[in-house]
């Protein structure tokens, strides 16, 4: 069994901002797998289904980002599923806009959701990163990942959010392995699959 993550702060006024991305990718994952609802659990918005036969739980923690570990943990506990099988969905500065890398496991890298789930579960879970980039000059990195996406941004936020939630599936069906093949590759258009290919998308 699998338990997919996407981090995020919940409420309206973050729902547009570059942190949030976790979430719109989870929720397309949703989206085009159909049938699959969220109800409030274990301080998230909690889901169950299949994705290729295997079981799924989804959840979007509902606790803010800084205390994204206790949902995590307590759901993970509850459902019997190991650390390395809790695939966590992020945004990530150290990534150029729209990039998407999946990664093994490792360090939070200064991500504060990462940091509260390590602290729960430690730092052997599988990852997708999302980039959002470093902020320009003279902006915080905190106004950075809090503010909206800018209006170049949004012109291709919707084929990198596909994309990602395609890494996602990729794990989910193929293994970690296989997707890191597919998705760590570096391509002109820095969206995470090679300029051959097109993103796969669920069925």
């Amino acid at each position: 069994m699998w338990m997919v993550v996407g981090l995020g702060n919940p409420g309206p006024s973050y729902s547009a901002t570059r942190h949030n991305v976790g979430f719109l990718v989870v929720r397309r994952v949703l989206a085009q797998a159909g049938g699959v609802r969220l109800r409030p659990a274990f301080g998230g918005l909690v889901g169950s289904g299949r994705v290729q036969d295997s079981p799924v739980v989804f959840c979007l923690p509902m606790s803010y980002m800084n205390r994204s570990g206790t949902p995590v943990g307590d759901l993970s506990q509850a459902v019997g599923v190991e650390s390395q099988n809790v695939l966590v969905v992020h945004d990530d500065l150290d990534l150029p806009f729209g990039t998407v890398r999946c990664k093994k496991s490792g360090g939070h890298g200064g991500h504060n959701g990462l940091r509260d789930i390590a602290r729960r579960i430690g730092r052997e879970h599988p990852r997708v990163r999302f980039g959002i980039g470093r902020p320009p000059s003279g902006i915080s990195v905190s106004d950075h990942v809090l503010g909206d996406w800018t209006d170049a941004e949004r012109d291709n936020l919707e084929e990198r959010i596909d994309n990602a939630a395609a890494a996602v599936k990729a794990i989910l069906e193929s293994g970690l392995e296989q997707a890191m093949n597919q998705f760590n590759v570096r391509s002109p258009s820095g969206s995470g699959h090679p300029p051959s290919e097109t993103p796969k998308t669920l069925d």
